[in-house]
C-alpha cells in the first residue's frame, strides 16, 4: 500500500494554528517579561559591611553589575564602568558593583582598593544574583530608572554609546 501525494499533504490550517499559537505565547512573553520589569527587592552588602537595598535607591537612577575577578570580559569592562561612573555621578548615578559568590572576598577587596573603584562594591552571597533572575554570566548590567524600572540589561560588555544615551535620558527626567 503506498501513499498517494494527497494523503502526505499538511494541510494549511495546521500551519495558521502552529503561527497563531506561536504569536500568543510571543506576546504574553512580551508582556510578561519585556515592558514591565521591575527591580527585585534585593540587599547588597558592600566590603564595608553596610547593607544598601534597592528599596534604599528608589528614586535614583543607578547601575547594578554582576561581576567578578577571575572574569576577563570584567576586567576588560572596568576601567570604561568607573569612566561612565565619574562622568555620570554629578548628575546623579548611583553604581552597585556586585562581585558573584564564587569570588574570593580577598581578590574583591583587592581589586577594589588597587584600582581605586569610586563605586559601591558589594559581595554577593548568591541572593541578590538570583532575585534578578538568576544571573549566572559575567558581566551583567543593568540599568534602573528612578522608578526602579529596569530599563536595559546588558549581558556582556554594554555597548558604551547606548548605554550614554540611555544615561543622559534617565538622568533628565
Amino acid at each position: 500500500m503506498s501513499a498517494t501525494p494527497d494523503s502526505r499533504r499538511v494541510s494549511p490550517v495546521r500551519y495558521i494554528a502552529i503561527a497563531v499559537v506561536a504569536g500568543a505565547i510571543a506576546i504574553a512573553g512580551y508582556f510578561a517579561f519585556g515592558s514591565q520589569q521591575r527591580v527585585p527587592d534585593a540587599t547588597f552588602t558592600l566590603l564595608s559591611g553596610q547593607k544598601v537595598s534597592t528599596a534604599d535607591l528608589k528614586g535614583k537612577v543607578y547601575l547594578v553589575n554582576f561581576w567578578a575577578t577571575s572574569c576577563d570580559t570584567c576586567m576588560k569592562e572596568m576601567p570604561q564602568m568607573i569612566n561612565t561612573y565619574n562622568r555620570y555621578k554629578g548628575k546623579g548615578l548611583e553604581f552597585v558593583a556586585v562581585a558573584m559568590n564564587y569570588d574570593a572576598p580577598m581578590y574583591v577587596a583587592n581589586y577594589s582598593q588597587t584600582r581605586q573603584l569610586p563605586f559601591k562594591v558589594a559581595m554577593d552571597d548568591g541572593s541578590a544574583a538570583k532575585q534578578f533572575g538568576n544571573v549566572q554570566l559575567t558581566p551583567t548590567t543593568f540599568l534602573i530608572d528612578r522608578n526602579g524600572k529596569i530599563l536595559k540589561r546588558y549581558v556582556g560588555e554594554p555597548e558604551f554609546g547606548e548605554l550614554d544615551q540611555l544615561l543622559d535620558k534617565a538622568l533628565a527626567t
